[in-house]
């Protein structure tokens, strides 16, 4: 699996688009939506996807093997432009405004994707995918149904698991030197931090990185630091495209028909995660920069053991973090922990099914066969793991019928292009929690399906007040997320700004499609 792991994450607001567009219109021309087909028609070109992150080491070797095998069989190439996590995406998003020449992007519905979607920017993949024999063998029907939106497939799906729980991944080894058995419950966890901060010179208890932002207080279903949706994770989180604001629904909207959404700031859970990261950034449990610190960059760092841990969620990668990790601490060990107070499957958390990331296709600068016939040939096992893995015998080895083990640090978002459940290898490294996590969210029967779970909120109504949100998400919010300000003094400046940008007809279209919703299928 790759070595980097991801879920739903906000961005950094829109900013420049005039200035910007014509620099990226002027990146290539706009490419033919038509070309070849799987039916044999003749294909050429470079089908260019953007990826977060920065390119894998030994990337130029593994691009080129690729590429001889790509043109033999299909008359193509693949190109990656890599983008820093931080930027992409804005940058994403100002690519696909400005018409720029591209086939493929991650999206999904905590980045740009509805917005994407309701300007006509997605090639509508429904009757695609067909097409393809070896990509259509890889995505179950299920995984069909419960990504497509009103009947239509806007987007590949790249899931490895059922169910998508955050988490932190914590040196067992310091654990256990510092007497902690395994940690369950939140508080534990929670002492475990303050005792690496008194008896760990120079390592920092937790890294947090820009990426996450929300992720570390709004349930969805847990708050990285909401210690209550630890213990009651029944609650998602559902917001308009491009705004950036969370709003939560009421636990009883399926008994009353009304969603009642309040914005995330209203929730008890909530606040009292601001002022849990607030306490632990004075304390010095979490990074000062983490704000402006990069996903890379905070792994590299825990791999050089400069943190006692790092968020991770249940797609089985998080134990490749050893891979580094042991080079600078050959002692090392890791423990994957949800500190929902027991066993696993004595909670069933909400989850929506949705795909955390989706690949789409350019509807106005690519080319919807070439970027298929690529989706079709990494949906073959050798070459879905070269691009993943990398080279065999430099950069992996295999291990049984599914294992791999890794020799070098090379690490692709497979995530972002080409994550297959049948494809994905577990890791030799995999530790036995981390086994026994991802076990358990392969299960559909080990989750709850939330009530809204296939509710996506159209911002057509509210696209101007949705935009202005996005920006005061970013000044006024951000900063709480990672302790930087005082809770009470930003949150009233995150209200007066909010208010200004239109909070009240956000949360009203909301509350009136959330409850037409729940009318449509049956509730209340």
């Amino acid at each position: 699996m790759s070595t980097t792991s991801l879920s739903r994450r906000t961005f950094l607001g829109l900013a420049g688009v005039a200035g910007l567009a014509g620099t990226l219109a002027a990146c290539g021309t706009p490419a033919s939506s038509g070309g070849g087909s799987s039916s044999g028609s003749k294909l050429s070109g470079a089908s260019l996807a953007l990826l977060p992150s920065a390119a894998p080491s030994n990337w130029t070797a593994v691009l080129a093997k690729a590429n001889r095998q790509l043109q033999q069989e299909h008359g193509i190439t693949l190109d990656a432009q890599f983008i820093n996590w931080t930027n992409y995406g804005q940058q994403a998003l100002l690519k696909f405004t400005a018409g720029a020449s591209f086939d493929t992007a991650l999206e999904a519905l905590w980045l740009n994707m509805a917005q994407l979607q309701q300007d006509n920017s997605l090639v509508d993949l429904t009757h695609e995918i067909a097409k393809w024999p070896n990509l259509s063998k890889q995505l179950a029907p299920q995984l069909i149904k419960s990504n497509s939106w009103n009947g239509k497939l806007w987007g590949i799906p790249q899931v490895n698991s059922a169910g998508r729980i955050q988490h932190f991944s914590i040196r067992q080894d310091l654990a256990e030197k510092y007497g902690f058995g395994t940690i369950q419950d939140y508080n534990t966890l929670e002492k475990f931090f303050y005792d690496v901060k008194q008896k760990s010179a120079g390592v920092t208890p937790f890294g947090v990185s820009a990426n996450e932002t929300w992720e570390l207080a709004v349930p969805t279903p847990t708050g990285l630091f909401n210690q209550a949706s630890w213990e009651d994770p029944h609650q998602m989180q559902y917001l308009f495209a491009g705004s950036g604001l969370q709003f939560l629904f009421a636990k009883d909207a399926a008994q009353t028909g009304s969603s009642n959404p309040i914005p995330f700031w209203e929730d008890a859970g909530v606040l009292a995660a601001f002022k849990k990261i607030r306490q632990y950034y004075q304390d010095g449990i979490i990074n000062a920069d983490g704000l402006n610190s990069d996903s890379a960059t905070v792994q590299s760092q825990f791999q050089a053991g400069k943190y006692a841990g790092i968020w991770a969620i249940t797609d089985g990668t998080a134990s490749n973090q050893l891979v580094g990790l042991r080079k600078a601490v050959p002692s090392a060990n890791l423990e994957e922990v949800l500190p929902f107070g027991g066993p696993l499957t004595s909670v069933k958390p909400n989850q929506t099914f949705q795909a955390d990331n989706v690949v789409v296709v350019n509807a106005n600068g690519g080319d919807v066969n070439r970027a298929l016939a690529l989706q079709d040939w990494l949906s073959v096992q050798a070459n879905h793991d070269l691009i993943e893995y990398g080279i065999q015998g430099t950069d992996w080895e295999p291990m049984g019928s599914d294992g791999i083990k890794q020799l070098s640090q090379y690490t692709f978002p497979g995530y972002a292009l080409l994550w297959r459940s049948k494809l994905e290898r577990k890791s030799s490294y995999m530790t036995d929690s981390e086994k026994q996590e991802f076990s358990w969210a392969q299960d559909y029967n080990n989750f709850t399906t939330d009530t809204f779970a296939s509710f996506i909120p159209d911002a057509t109504p509210v696209k101007q007040a949705a935009a202005q949100m996005n920006g005061v998400i970013t000044q006024y919010a951000n900063p709480l997320f990672y302790g930087v300000v005082d809770v009470n003094t930003q949150l009233s400046k995150l209200k007066s700004a909010a208010e200004s940008a239109g909070l009240s007809k956000l949360q009203a279209e909301m509350e009136k499609q959330a409850n037409a919703y729940l009318k449509a299928n049956g509730n209340g």
